[in-house]
């Protein structure tokens, strides 16, 4: 009898749990999508998808409670990306967020009408017709932009303060970023009145660093600026730092960059900005459209030097250079 009283206590318990479990799939398999396309690795993209969480948290959006992330990521292969974003829109998103501008490329080709989030891009939104105007953007984008070609012509100018006698200067592109064109338009306006000579070089694979590093060497390069784009983000800062310090080349890039080992980084809080462009997700999935959310730009740029990297390829910051820095990594 006791047996019995168990077995029957047991399924009495399983009848009852049954219903709420299936109600709890049902429930979660109701909740808005949250989509995220990413160009790169999802490794190389852990810090931009924590503050993207963190932000929305901070405005009561929880995974598995009131929304559901899905994350889909190309790995470093930007022709499947397309194939993602079509993957994606399937799983009808309340909205997208695009990582970067070959993410938003390939969502805003796959669809006119479910809104695209981009927290952050160097590209010029409004000139790549993506956009009608910052203040309206009137179509199924919005996001914020951290004037790229202006930040890199600004790392052109810390280059020549820091290496006065630097002459050749190798540019790290991604030519599958739509921004390398007004990038290096600006640069070159700026290197004129620097009296500095460019040479891009191109690498749309982590596989190229060593050859592409082999190249500017043989370019007799007097330093190098890395152009703002996924793959030379997060996953492959370091190694890139690496292979500059090996070269003995000064390197200058973003601020993640100089914390990474590169030499000199400037540039916007990317944290920050993935961690703002919750609020567009939250407006948009409480009714907003995303015509109607301005674009935002940048507001906050940090300088960033490297001193341990600055002794080892025997540099010396200017002392008018360490007194503008808001950091001094030794």
């Amino acid at each position: 009898m006791p047996t019995l009283k168990r077995r029957t206590l047991l399924a009495l318990a399983v009848a009852f749990a049954a219903p709420r479990v299936a109600a709890s799939q049902h429930d979660a398999a109701m909740l808005p999508r949250v989509g995220i396309l990413i160009s790169e690795t999802l490794s190389g993209q852990a810090s931009r998808i924590d503050a993207l969480r963190t932000g929305l948290l901070e405005r009561g959006q929880v995974d598995g409670k009131s929304i559901r992330l899905v994350v889909l990521s190309a790995e470093g292969d930007y022709q499947r990306l397309p194939q993602l974003a079509a993957e994606l829109l399937s799983q009808n998103p309340a909205v997208v967020v695009a990582f970067g501008i070959k993410a938003l490329t390939a969502a805003r080709s796959a669809t006119a009408t479910v809104p695209i989030v981009v927290p952050s891009t160097s590209s010029d939104l409004l000139a790549l017709g993506l956009v009608r105007s910052l203040a309206r953007p009137g179509g199924n984008v919005t996001g914020a932009m951290n004037f790229g070609p202006e930040v890199a012509a600004k790392r052109l100018e810390l280059l020549k303060q820091v290496r006065p006698d630097a002459y050749r200067v190798a540019v790290l592109v991604n030519p599958a970023n739509t921004s390398f064109g007004p990038t290096m338009q600006r640069m070159e306006m700026s290197a004129k009145a620097l009296r500095l000579s460019l040479r891009t070089f191109a690498v749309r694979s982590p596989d190229e660093f060593d050859a592409t590093f082999a190249a500017i060497a043989k370019a007799r390069s007097d330093a190098m600026v890395v152009q703002d784009d996924t793959i030379f983000g997060e996953a492959n800062a370091a190694a890139i730092a690496q292979l500059a310090q090996r070269h003995r080349l000064p390197s200058l890039g973003s601020k993640g960059f100089a914390e990474a080992g590169g030499l000199v980084g400037y540039g916007s809080l990317e944290a920050e900005m993935y961690r703002r462009g919750a609020h567009f997700v939250d407006r948009i999935l409480r009714g907003a459209k995303p015509g109607d959310l301005p674009i935002e730009q940048a507001t906050r740029f940090e300088l960033v030097l490297n001193a341990s990297t600055a002794r080892s390829i025997g540099i010396t910051f200017p002392q008018a250079v360490v007194l503008r820095a808001d950091r001094l990594i030794e």
